[in-house]
Formats: C-alpha cells, structure tokens, sequence
C-alpha cells in the first residue's frame, strides 16, 4: 500500500482519518509523547495489523487512547478514587493508567491480562481526532518493534512506508519518550514504566508511589506496553558506562583512542568538547550530545532521535554516558537499559 503523509490536516481530511480509523485502518498518530500507531481499540483484526506492522510480540499488551477521561467509562468496571484523581491531575498528559477492563475491551488489547491501559495525550490534534473517531484508538509507538522509537513523521515514514495507510503529521514530539504507566491498588501507584510523569510528581498527588519489580525482569509477562523484550534499539552494539564522571572520561577516552571501527560516544553538552578533542585525529569517531546535563527534560527529547541518527550514520558501536535516575532521568535509563540490552560497564 502507499503511505499517505497528511500535514495541515482539514476538517474533512481528519473525518477522512477518523473514518479510516474506525474501518480497521493502520493511522500513524501524533501525541506530545512519541508517534503512536493507531488501530481501532475495539477491533481485533485491526489490532492484529499493528502486530504484524511493527513486528510486535502478541504478549504485549497496548494502551488505548482516548480524547478525555469520561470516554473510558465503558471500557472499565470501576474506577477507583486514586484513580480518578490522577486522571484529574494527569489528564491530558503523558501518563497512563491501568484500569480493571470490561467486556467491551478485546483482549487483544491487553494480551489477555484483566487490566485495559488507558491514556489522554496532551496533544490538540491528536484529541481532536480522537473525537471524530468515536472509538478508542490502540497506539503503540509507530516503530518497527525494538527499534528507536520515532517523534516525528519523517521517522515514522522510515519504518512504516508500504505498511499503513496515513500518517498524520504535526512536527515534533515536545517530550521525546513515552508515558508513565501506572498501576492503581486502593491508595498506592505502581509505576510500571517510567516516562513523561516522573514519581515525584506522583507523590505530590499520592502517598505511596512504588516501582514495579517487573521493571528489572525481563522474564516476568508484562503488565504494560515497554515492560519486556529489548527496545528502542539502534543497529549497532550498544554499552552504558556507568562510574563517577572521571572515570566515565577516562574509560570513554580509552575506547575513542583504539577503536579502529565507526564509533558513536553519546555524551552531553557539557563534556562534548572533551570528546572531540580526544577524537579530533580519528575519523572513525562521532560525538554526539544528548543535551545538557542541567537539562534532563532535553536529554529526554534528542534521545530517540540521535539513537536514530547513529544508523543514519551506520556506525557499529556505541558506549554511551549514563544519567542519573531522578525524575526524568528514571525514564531516560530505562530507555537507555533497554537500547544497550541491559549492557552496562560499570567503572
């Protein structure tokens, strides 16, 4: 099939998506997270299309979208008081919630766990065509399943050219990884997946916020979309340093002096002039920055992007720094675990 690029969409052109949307068709979706690959939640064949076009694994459960928090009274039998407070925080925004699911919900798309994972993006375009489409809308990242995920629409075109039918294009993503996803029992979050919502902004709303032990185990079935399998993944083999800063640059700087093939050092902004300096003579050596270390928020944002660009540029190795795991920092790591394969030199 050819893969139609909407930019600007009209009126008509989003009635045009919704409706594609609601009969069954593959539609790439902006959301202020990542691109999401939308199918009808509520359809099972179209469901299996986001499978077979990413490549997903048919245990990985998905997480519906919805344009706002009173569209997911029937897909759930209950919603608890934690709940709905966080979706009164939370909503529109980058977290999700898994809710006990009712009859309406497929399990395809929860892979047959009893739980439904729920989100509103923060994204104008994206609830608008949601509403138009009157269903909920299934959105795993719009990848190849294990690769980088993509936060923009050329990105998703890459990947999935010839395998969707539209993609809805709305320039960047403004956060760069995907949701928090959450568990609620009584008062207590669960965070299954860090992202865009960190734990200290849970705890402003909740008493108790813990981190699922599933999240360091890989063997456990996953409760939410991202839980297992290696992901977000570039090409080329991928190690985390991990040690303080001055043994980090020493250890990159040994790496960056005998290399002898086309190697990536992702770094920050301020310890790139470091890099370059010690790579100035090897041709073989790109330095790339993430962001500021004063910046985690823009670490965030660049990160699947230059993942991205180190196939661009087909390189074979990457040793990346590691960031600390505070706030959205949680999010980056996890991110950054997964890509590497959990692959960590601690020095």
């Amino acid at each position: 099939m050819d893969t139609q690029i909407i930019t600007n969409p009209s009126d008509q052109e989003l009635d045009m998506l919704a409706c594609a949307l609601r009969n069954g068709e593959l539609v790439s979706i902006p959301t202020e997270t990542v691109y999401g690959l939308g199918a009808n939640g509520l359809d099972p064949e179209a469901m299996d299309k986001i499978y077979i076009a990413k490549g997903r694994p048919s245990d990985n459960p998905l997480i519906l979208h919805v344009p706002n928090s009173e569209s997911i009274k029937p897909l759930v039998t209950e919603v608890s008081n934690t709940a709905q407070l966080l979706m009164d925080t939370f909503w529109p925004g980058p977290l999700t919630i898994t809710l006990p699911k009712s009859d309406l919900v497929p399990d395809r798309a929860t892979g047959g766990l009893p739980r439904v994972a729920l989100r509103c993006p923060d994204h104008e375009l994206c609830r608008a065509l949601l509403e138009r489409a009157g269903v909920p809308i299934a959105a795993p990242s719009a990848n190849i399943s294990g690769r980088p995920s993509p936060t923009t629409a050329q990105d998703v075109y890459h990947d999935m050219k010839d395998r969707i039918s539209y993609i809805l294009d709305a320039g960047s993503c403004t956060i760069g990884v995907e949701s928090t996803v959450v568990e609620v029992h009584d008062d207590k979050v669960i965070i299954l997946r860090p992202g865009g919502i960190t734990k200290a902004q849970l705890e402003d709303v909740v008493s108790t916020v813990e981190y699922d032990t599933a999240l360091v185990n890989a063997t456990t079935k996953p409760k939410a979309p991202g839980m297992k399998y290696k992901h977000y993944a570039p090409k080329a083999d991928m190690k985390l340093v991990r040690g303080n800063e001055s043994d980090v640059s020493k250890y990159l700087k040994g790496q960056i002096k005998n290399s002898d093939r086309l190697t990536a050092v992702l770094t920050v902004d301020e310890h790139k002039d470091m890099f370059d300096t010690a790579s100035s003579e090897k041709s073989n050596i790109k330095v790339l920055s993430l962001g500021s270390s004063k910046n985690p928020e823009s670490i965030a944002y660049n990160l699947f992007d230059i993942l991205r660009k180190c196939d661009e540029l087909g390189v074979e190795y990457i040793f990346s720094e590691s960031f600390d795991e505070r706030g959205i920092g949680k999010a980056i790591m996890n991110r950054l675990k997964k890509a590497a394969g959990f692959e960590i030199i601690d020095v």
